[in-house]
């Protein structure tokens, strides 16, 4: 009697990703429009409050947490735009009628930042909210050079897995290659990323020749 094949089939491997982690990206529409005006206000602001505040910036500029208060047309499109971003990525679990969407004003609060040469924004997260996200005014020229850095940073918050007993092993499974490690997202001006606000998050150094411009959002209820 001929032993059975011990080789396993890959294909034949049935896999379950539990606990996936999103981090959405949406393109906002007229981008060069709104980015124009939103450097205008920024650059406004920041000559009015050249101290501005210091959280986990390493380094630049933050404003106060009332970007969606600073009125104007630009400024409105993207709390707008925002504000459906977050609904679209968001069910209501309801006992009767089971997932629905939602139907409530989020709680939001959102800030400017501005990062030059060698500024960074350290490892943190942002409680007390559902949705953080942030929108990039300028990237500071990382879509035409990636040494320019100013990447933002995401830890896998189930801390170190495989990476306990040797650090080269990696999970051959599809978006499992970094686990336990951290995933990157490259700055794309006027693109907005979203993500659970628990996620630990940072901004890796910046070493661009004209400021890296973004606003950050955080939603909850």
């Amino acid at each position: 009697m001929q032993p059975s094949s011990t080789r396993v089939n890959p294909d034949l491997i049935n896999i379950r990703r539990l606990f996936a982690t999103p981090l959405a990206s949406l393109q906002y529409p007229d981008a060069q429009w709104l980015n124009a005006e939103l450097k205008t206000l920024i650059t406004t602001r920041m000559a009015q409050d050249l101290c501005g505040t210091q959280r986990s910036n390493d380094g630049g500029w933050q404003s106060a947490h009332d970007f969606a208060q600073w009125g104007g047309e630009a400024c409105d499109a993207l709390v707008g735009f925002a504000r459906e971003f977050a609904n679209q990525l968001t069910a209501v679990h309801n006992e009767q009628y089971g997932f629905t969407e939602p139907a409530f004003e989020w709680k939001l609060n959102a800030w400017a930042n501005v990062n030059e040469a060698g500024h960074s924004n350290a490892l943190h997260g942002h409680p007390g909210a559902f949705w953080s996200g942030v929108y990039w005014v300028d990237a500071g020229g990382r879509e035409e050079n990636a040494s320019v850095g100013g990447d933002l940073e995401f830890i896998d918050p189930r801390g170190m897995v495989a990476s306990t007993y040797n650090p080269a092993l990696r999970m051959r499974v599809e978006d499992c290659l970094t686990a336990g490690f951290s995933s990157t997202c490259s700055a794309t001006s006027g693109t907005f990323v979203m993500f659970p606000s628990w996620l630990m998050h940072a901004v890796r150094r910046f070493e661009g020749t004209r400021p890296r411009m973004s606003i950050a959002f955080n939603f909850g209820v």
